[in-house]
């Protein structure tokens, strides 16, 4: 398959200068870098399409040749086809250097472990008073047995005799020296021979568990708040850091009381003689406390009264939000002959 233009590719013009054409590969890596795109071949390719522009491109005397006899005075030069993505980020390492915080990272370097998340459900109560809840958590750390190491005890771990504990072997391609993960350790950089692996995690130094945490819940939390347990995660890689944990709250619907922001609302149910004479009724709270409300004469279904203090507290703050009872009047069915007689005379009394 014939290939691209260089310029073309880095949609530069052909008198465009080192800073623009540096700038325009730039641009095209950080879109089709390899980790914004895992498992995207057709993003890798692009990527590697660009860094060979780019590396002919950058240098005057070949970016010369190439003006002159284009793609086939490039041959046995630049990246090709052959080349893989970590060769391009150990030749360009200065190219990357504020993208995803380097070119990519050194498979024997200490790497924090990766966050959890686990979703937990509380009650409308629970959210208001707060709470604590234990958490069974499965999770991968390093192996109790081999303390990560994985080998059995007394045994240690040599060092990987195809790239001499290096993690990374190098390779020539035409006049470069490019380095790549060495295929025998993964870029470890030891290697555990199978009498020494640890019988417990098999030689990985990482073990599965399932452990119980703690999390403690602020009153005024609601659905979507996250907490966030540090170190809660898993273990890191090579004596890199854990992860956390995040435990996202969901609040389960509420039987008498329906939230909105730190406000809570319920229904009271009154008959026709309050609804007209007005009165004192009982509203309980979300504690299950009852609270004395006057009604006036008058009131009207669907009215509202409002309790204030009694809400849910305010996440991080002082004080509480209110409660809001929404009236319903109680029409009465039937009526006997002395209740039908009064409604008749009132009805003769009303304009």
């Amino acid at each position: 398959m014939s290939k691209r233009d260089f310029y073309e590719v880095l949609d530069v013009g052909r008198d465009a200068d080192a800073s623009t054409i540096k700038k325009a590969f730039r641009k095209l890596a950080l879109k089709y870098h390899p980790d914004r795109n895992p498992d995207d071949p057709a993003a890798e390719e692009s990527f590697k399409e660009a860094a060979e522009a780019y590396e002919v491109l950058s240098d005057a005397d070949r970016r010369a040749r190439y003006d002159r006899f284009g793609h086939a005075g490039m041959q046995s030069q630049g990246f090709g086809g052959g080349a893989n993505v970590d060769d391009i980020f150990s030749h360009f390492g200065d190219i990357f250097g504020d993208i995803f915080g380097g070119g990519r990272r050194s498979r024997n370097r200490a790497a924090r472990g990766a966050d959890l998340r686990y979703d937990l459900e509380i009650t409308l109560e629970d959210a208001v008073a707060g709470c604590e809840r234990s958490v069974e958590l499965p999770r991968i750390q390093d192996c109790g047995t081999c303390d990560g190491q994985g080998v059995k005890p007394g045994a240690e771990p040599s060092t990987c005799g195809h790239c001499g504990g290096r993690g990374q072997v190098s390779r020539s391609q035409g006049p470069f020296m490019f380095s790549m993960t060495c295929p025998a350790c993964g870029g470890a950089g030891r290697s555990v021979a199978d009498a020494d692996r640890c019988a417990d995690c098999g030689g990985s130094g990482k073990e599965r568990v399932v452990r119980t945490v703690t999390a403690r819940i602020p009153p005024g939390v609601d659905t979507g708040t996250r907490l966030r347990l540090s170190g809660e995660g898993e273990s890191g890689e090579r004596g890199g850091p854990a992860g956390d944990l995040y435990v996202v709250l969901v609040v389960t619907p509420h039987d008498r009381f329906e939230r909105n922001g730190d406000d809570l609302h319920t229904e009271i149910t009154i008959d026709v003689a309050t609804a007209v004479l007005g009165g004192e009724v009982e509203v309980v709270n979300i504690e299950g406390a009852p609270e004395r409300v006057r009604l006036p004469a008058g009131v009207q279904p669907s009215e509202r009264v409002r309790i204030r203090g009694k809400g849910v507290p305010h996440l991080n703050g002082n004080g509480r939000g209110d409660i809001y009872a929404h009236v319903r009047v109680r029409i009465p069915k039937k009526l006997d002959r002395k209740q039908k007689q009064l409604f008749e005379e009132l009805a003769e009394t009303e304009l």
